[in-house]
């Protein structure tokens, strides 16, 4: 017997020594397994987890044999490398977003620019000035900085950022209105993704909800009419993820705001989107920008960081100091308030705002201003990359959405790669070999056919998408 063959119960545990009718007594030993040089080579775990994970798969392995599986030998090694395999491997890996959809939510949505992950590394990495002031060796808020760059570009007069614009906007609503009422208009007390309702969140905040108008025309003399002496804010709420056409009205937000200092109660508008561009100069719809807002009147502006803004995942509140310094105060600002990473990921995003290069540097953005010559140039070249290697694919013409819940509707126009099946694989097949390859993959599939979206897979990507399409070897 070879010298890494270890018997158990007259059964070598090396691979080719594997039995049909298997039964408990069949089943290596945990010793067994973990003298076995090869299944241990196979893992970068300490010895004390590689025991546990043995162990559990055993007793998997006996569970499935309870319910009438035939495993060999051959079997538990496999099922052994494959766990070994899915805990050394980083599922949060870089993927290629071929969607068509720029802000992708189950893909992480916005992806940073290089210089604010540099940022994000660099103080992860390292201990930060985060709440001192390096002069007076004195405590300072971790605010400073944010601050003063959001007064620059928005005009807000204090800024406070937590983990999401959902706890942002729980956050705020706890600080200002808890224990009162908050006037709504009937169509924007709405449901956005992963069943996150606003009148859910009003309730968990200790606000009484109190809707007025219709679902599709609600005027300011009807928020105006709701107004007592329980009422402790407008809101105004970003639809997300939907669109309310033809026979519409809403009551501006000018008209909002007047309402709001004549009764002396603060006017919360939730943005969504976190746009500081005007989307009107890129070919989409309107899209409310948080420094128009604060133009216009409204106390606290709420927003994502990791949509239009295109930073880190992060709420900001911004607005009046003095609402600002009461939600900064409450108790559970310290719960959801961001870290390091975030705040200075958020802070180089902005830089490059201050700089005008945000269409230049940040990602999506340099998405949605991409030309439809230049998309199809690189999926020529990609194309023509993949026909040397044997692999059929053509260009089509397509469409690509922004997505996360921005500019719902809007599309822009995309030029994109189909790849022509072989027979004997299906297009799921395909899609799937292609999400679990290295690099990983997102398409779509449209027509019947697998489609790769150029609007949505940046420039230094085209190498790497070349690379994985090849190895699917479609013909």
């Amino acid at each position: 017997m070879a010298q890494d063959q270890v018997p158990v119960n007259g059964t070598a545990l090396n691979s080719g020594s594997g039995f049909q009718n298997a039964s408990y007594r069949d089943i290596p030993s945990v010793t067994a397994i973990l003298t076995d040089r090869e299944l241990m080579a196979a893992t970068s775990l300490a010895p004390s987890y590689v025991r546990m994970v043995v162990a559990e798969e055993l007793d998997c392995v006996r569970r499935d044999m309870t319910d009438g599986a035939i495993l060999n030998t051959d079997d538990i090694r496999n099922r052994l490398l494959t766990k070994f395999a899915s805990i050394d491997r980083q599922r949060l890996a870089p993927i290629i977003n071929a969607t068509g959809v720029i802000i992708h939510t189950n893909l992480g949505r916005a992806p940073v620019s290089n210089e604010s992950a540099a940022a994000m590394a660099s103080a992860a990495a390292s201990y930060t000035a985060l709440e001192i002031e390096p002069d007076s060796n004195q405590r300072g808020g971790r605010m400073q900085e944010i601050n003063e760059l959001m007064r620059l570009l928005t005009g807000a007069e204090a800024t406070l950022v937590v983990n999401n614009n959902a706890s942002a906007l729980l956050l705020t609503m706890s600080a200002l209105v808890s224990g009162r009422s908050v006037v709504l208009s009937r169509g924007e007390a709405v449901e956005i993704g992963g069943g996150f309702r606003i009148p859910d969140l009003l309730r968990q905040s200790g606000a009484t909800l109190v809707e007025v108008g219709t679902t599709n025309r609600t005027y300011a003399t009807d928020y105006a009419e709701a107004i007592d002496e329980q009422t402790g804010a407008i809101a105004k709420i970003h639809p997300s993820n939907f669109r309310v056409l033809g026979f519409h009205h809403e009551a501006a937000i000018e008209d909002l705001a007047e309402i709001a200092r004549f009764h002396e109660i603060p006017l919360i508008d939730d943005v969504g989107s976190g746009a500081l561009l005007e989307t009107t100069a890129y070919g989409l719809s309107a899209e409310p920008t948080i420094g128009h807002r604060l133009a216009q009147g409204s106390s606290i502006v709420t927003a994502s960081g990791d949509k239009l803004l295109g930073g880190p995942q992060a709420g900001i509140i911004v607005g009046a100091a003095h609402y600002v310094d009461r939600i900064a105060r409450h108790p559970l600002a310290r719960a959801v308030r961001a870290d390091k990473t975030c705040l200075a990921g958020l802070a180089q995003t902005l830089r490059h705002y201050l700089r005008g290069d945000a269409h230049e540097c940040i990602p999506i953005w340099r998405l949605i201003v991409a030309d439809q010559e230049s998309l199809r140039q690189r999926a020529e070249v990609i194309v023509s990359h993949l026909a040397a290697a044997g692999t059929s694919a053509e260009i089509v013409n397509t469409t690509a959405a922004v997505g996360g819940g921005s500019l719902p509707g809007d599309t822009l126009p995309s030029v994109g790669i189909a790849l022509l099946n072989r027979e004997g694989i299906t297009i799921d097949a395909l899609a799937r070999s292609l999400r679990v390859g290295s690099p990983a993959v997102f398409g779509h599939i449209e027509q019947k056919r697998l489609l790769f979206n150029m609007r949505t897979v940046l420039p230094e990507e085209d190498a790497l998408l070349i690379k994985a399409l090849q190895a699917v070897s479609v013909h």
